[in-house]
């Protein structure tokens, strides 16, 4: 049997040995020392137990499991470069019935002709499965990513790798083998976008081909190891209908919805990390009168309109090889000279914010944004800091009186104590009065605290006033009954 005495005499990765794989010479697998063996769901790994003094933010990996991936990694590298040899590692290899039956000949072949002995802890099965994820995936995410319950991957160096099922964060026990192995990961999926991940750019934004957003920080910034963010697009597009299923709006808060949309009213929709603002888009988006010309805007495109009078615009980081910047401002100013019915852009988080809004108030009705805000009180003043940030001498009263001309509707977002995602406020901008904002709430959700499982109970309920833009939405031919708007107490 081949053998190797010891692990000193493995490379790790590095960057020459991700494009010139070792001569076919495998590592030793010890089964004294054995990984934990993934469950009969496949979706959690049992955690290891870590020895004392392990730093709790790094993690660790135990010795067996060390060498098993080293091994896995192996194979992968030389069967790639033998399927390959032109494509280098860092980029994705396309994933075909053929290709993946070809791999698995060689993986094959390669482990009788050099008499590999598999880890006990592993089904062969299953050890081939991972060896497969190396050379055409993203390795130890391809699981993760393939499992539809999961809507959030969260990479904490190469040995912390939490996940969010239904709004709830647990540590899956999935691991990388090292600091390199997530940086390939991560070239693998900005690569192909034109995208760079070095030293000179740490910080990456980026989508997978299914427009998951993809956030990541490597080193020298990332203090624990390379870090990786993966929110997940469900395959199946939520609709209107799904988000009243799952309780996070009303009936009534949806025609409502589709009523403003249909009529051109402007609307920002505001929330924290994770709270569905860009679902909610999403959402809006598909009642969009289909012959209407509308321009996206985001740093790493997620938005998908149903749409085909669809144009879609992102930004441009520098590279070595294009060291020019196309920033969201860049882009909503071309976009004026693009005909546009309306203009979406992903999230305003700076000086673009007074383009957008001096959009919405000069022709371009119907438009929509995101921005991040606890509420829509605090999102109202973070517009007022995003104009600032324009660089324009403007008095704040000048300000305010602009954002209120431009805005109709703010549609708060949030997720809740218990991981349920909801509308909590659907409020008009009525104007402005002195130094302050009239802000009108015309549905919000009632928190009544929780029950004995943890679940918050509670109710969406009109403001109980008529909305000042009633008259617009009946020119549009929406005519709601007065008890839509009435409190159920009054």
């Amino acid at each position: 049997m081949t053998t190797i005495s010891t692990l000193k005499r493995v490379k790790k990765l590095s960057p020459d040995s991700q494009t010139q794989p070792e001569p076919l010479a495998p590592p030793q697998n010890d089964s004294k020392s054995q990984a934990p063996s993934i469950d009969s769901h496949g979706l959690f790994i049992p955690l290891e137990e870590e020895p004392p003094g392990t730093p709790i933010q790094r993690g660790f990996i135990s010795e067996g499991r060390s060498e098993r991936m080293r091994l896995q990694l192996w194979l992968a590298d030389n069967i790639r470069k033998s399927m390959a040899p032109d494509s280098s590692l860092d980029f994705p290899l396309e994933r075909t019935p053929e290709r993946e039956q070809m791999a698995l000949q060689r993986i094959q072949q390669v482990i009788e002709r050099k008499d590999i002995k598999l880890p006990s802890d592993i089904s062969r099965d299953q050890f081939y499965s991972n060896v497969c994820d190396e050379i055409f995936g993203l390795g130890p995410l391809e699981p993760l990513i393939n499992n539809h319950e999961i809507s959030e991957i969260m990479v904490n160096g190469p040995y912390v790798i939490f996940i969010e099922q239904k709004g709830r964060l647990s540590e899956s026990g999935y691991k990388f083998l090292d600091d390199d192995h997530v940086e390939r990961i991560v070239k693998r999926i900005v690569k192909p976008l034109g995208r760079a991940a070095d030293p000179e750019n740490p910080l990456i934004d980026a989508r997978l081909p299914d427009g998951s957003r993809v956030n990541s920080v490597i080193r020298p910034c990332a203090i624990d190891g390379p870090n990786l963010t993966i929110r997940k697009f469900s395959k199946d597009k939520l609709g209107m209908d799904d988000l009243i299923r799952f309780g996070s709006l009303t009936p009534n808060m949806a025609d409502f919805l589709k009523a403003c949309v249909v009529a051109r009213l402007n609307i920002i929709v505001s929330g924290g990390t994770g709270s569905g603002k860009t679902t909610l888009i999403n959402v809006l988006s598909s009642f969009i009168p289909s012959h209407e010309r509308t321009v996206t805007i985001e740093d790493a495109a997620e938005l998908q309109f149903k749409q085909r009078n669809v144009v879609r615009l992102e930004t441009k980081k520098p590279t070595p090889q294009s060291p020019g910047v196309v920033t969201i401002r860049d882009c909503v100013i071309n976009a004026l000279r693009m005909r546009p019915e309306r203009i979406v852009v992903g999230e305003c988080r700076g000086g673009e914010t007074l383009d957008m809004l001096q959009a919405m108030n000069t022709g371009h009705d119907g438009s929509m944004t995101t921005v991040h805000s606890n509420d829509p009180r605090a999102c109202f003043d973070r517009l007022e800091s995003l104009v600032l940030m324009a660089g324009v001498d403007f008095p704040i009263h000048v300000v305010r009186k602009q954002i209120a001309s431009s805005v109709d509707l703010i549609v708060q977002a949030s997720r809740l104590r218990d991981g349920s995602r909801k509308i909590t406020h659907i409020t008009e901008v009525q104007g402005i009065e002195g130094e302050n904002a009239i802000l009108q709430n015309i549905f919000t959700f009632n928190d009544k605290g929780d029950d004995a499982n943890g679940k918050v109970i509670g109710q969406h309920e009109p403001g109980g006033i008529r909305p000042r833009c009633e008259p617009r939405l009946k020119q549009n031919g929406f005519t709601f009954p007065p008890t839509m708007f009435m409190r159920s107490d009054a």
